[in-house]
């Protein structure tokens, strides 16, 4: 079993540090495919993070490990038969999300020119991106921001914070997740359409999908 923390941190230089990738898959090849739980099931993979940041160089390197590629990563690499074949073998694919809700054409769009014809081909679809939030106001985000209490102990606590145009969610000791809104004061974490976050009368409510944690507002 690999140590929480090397993992957690094997995925968090897949997303830029090639020197640290290849020092930690060269001392620990299972490494190269490590997951991590950023928060409500937002599982990510090492692939997955030199995938949608379009770290091609880092992406080939695990492969060359044995990582698994998916779609997002050969949509990032611009290997379009690939691309159209899946989609092909599972109509509708194209709308599903990657970590932290990132769109499949989000990720051709981070491969760059190497990826301009799967990018093309999946703007064509129409559905590849990602649904528009629904709109809040930056005051109405404001409202919301505070901490939100579920106990006495030191980590529970939730901090929402308003940041530009979105809420995050911190519980105390844990990685801010973005919140995406759907209406009505709900939302869902990113990477974690299936939760539901919702704030009421100085009261946030977290379903998963059934009601798991409840927290009041006390700052």
């Amino acid at each position: 079993m690999q140590p929480a923390e090397m993992v957690r941190e094997m995925v968090g230089v897949s997303h830029g540090n090639m020197k640290r990738v290849r020092e930690l898959v060269e001392a620990h090849p299972a490494l190269a495919k490590a997951s991590w739980d950023w928060g409500f099931g937002d599982w990510e993979a090492a692939i997955d993070a030199a995938s949608h940041v379009g770290n091609r160089e880092i992406a080939e390197y695990l492969i060359g490990k044995g990582a698994r590629s998916t779609l997002f990563t050969a949509a990032m690499l611009g290997q379009l038969e690939i691309v159209k074949g899946l989609i092909a073998a599972h109509p509708g694919v194209q709308r599903c999300a990657g970590p932290h809700s990132i769109s499949l054409l989000a990720h051709a769009k981070n491969g760059g020119p190497a990826a301009k014809e799967v990018y093309q081909y999946l703007e064509s679809l129409g559905d590849a991106g990602l649904p528009v939030p629904a709109p809040i106001s930056e005051e109405e985000l404001n409202a919301l921001a505070g901490v939100y209490s579920f106990g006495s102990g030191p980590t529970e606590q939730i901090e929402i914070k308003a940041n530009k145009s979105q809420l995050l969610f911190t519980r105390t000791g844990a990685t801010p997740r973005g919140l995406v809104h759907l209406g009505d004061h709900t939302f869902h974490p990113a990477g974690a359409s299936a939760v539901r976050i919702q704030f009421k009368d100085s009261t946030l409510t977290v379903h998963d999908p059934e009601p798991v944690l409840v927290a009041t507002k006390t700052k």
